[in-house]
C-alpha cells in the first residue's frame, strides 16, 4: 500500500556521493584546458590590450559626437565594455548600439580586428571588415585600422539615425 511504502526506509538514491565523483572529473578537465590554453596567454593579452585601447579611442570619438548632438538626444548611442568574444574562443569584443542598430569590434589573438556591421540585433551580423594589425598597434593603431574603423561608425551612427 502507499502508506507502507512512505513507512519503508528509502533506498539510497542512485546519484548520491556522484558529486565528488564530478566534481572531481570536472577539475581535472579544467587542469587539461587551461594547460592547453597557457600557450594562448601572450597573445590574448596582446588582443585584450588592442581591444582596450580601440574601445578608449572610440570612447573619446563617441565623446566628441555625443557633444556635437547634445540638442537631439535622440541621437545619443551607447558604448558596451570590453569582453570575451562570445563567438570566437581567442577573441575580445565591444559594441555601439542605439535600439536594434548595433556594430561589434572585435580583436582576435592570431592578429586582426573584424569590425561587424552595422546591423540590426535579432537580423543576420554583417558586413564584415577584417584589418591585420600588429603589436606596435596596440600604442597606436595604423592608418588602415583608424581608416575602417571611421568607416564603420560613420556608417554606423548615419544608419541609427535614419528612421
Amino acid at each position: 500500500s502507499v502508506r507502507d511504502k512512505a513507512l519503508a526506509p528509502r533506498r539510497k538514491h542512485p546519484l548520491l556521493g556522484l558529486e565528488s565523483d564530478l566534481a572531481a572529473r570536472l577539475a581535472a578537465r579544467g587542469r587539461t584546458l587551461a594547460e592547453r590554453e597557457a600557450k594562448h596567454a601572450d597573445a590574448l593579452s596582446r588582443a585584450r590590450s588592442l581591444a582596450e585601447a580601440l574601445h578608449a579611442r572610440v570612447a573619446a570619438a563617441l565623446a566628441a559626437y555625443h557633444d556635437a548632438t547634445r540638442t537631439a538626444p535622440q541621437l545619443a548611442v551607447d558604448q558596451g565594455p570590453v569582453r570575451l568574444d562570445d563567438k570566437h574562443l581567442h577573441a575580445f569584443e565591444f559594441d555601439v548600439r542605439r535600439g536594434r542598430h548595433r556594430m561589434i569590434v572585435v580583436v582576435k589573438s592570431r592578429g586582426d580586428v573584424t569590425l561587424v556591421g552595422p546591423f540590426h540585433m535579432g537580423k543576420d551580423e554583417g558586413p564584415c571588415r577584417r584589418v591585420a594589425f600588429e603589436a606596435a598597434d596596440v600604442q597606436s593603431p595604423g592608418e588602415a585600422l583608424n581608416e575602417a574603423l571611421g568607416d564603420v561608425l560613420e556608417t554606423f551612427l548615419e544608419e541609427a539615425a535614419t528612421p
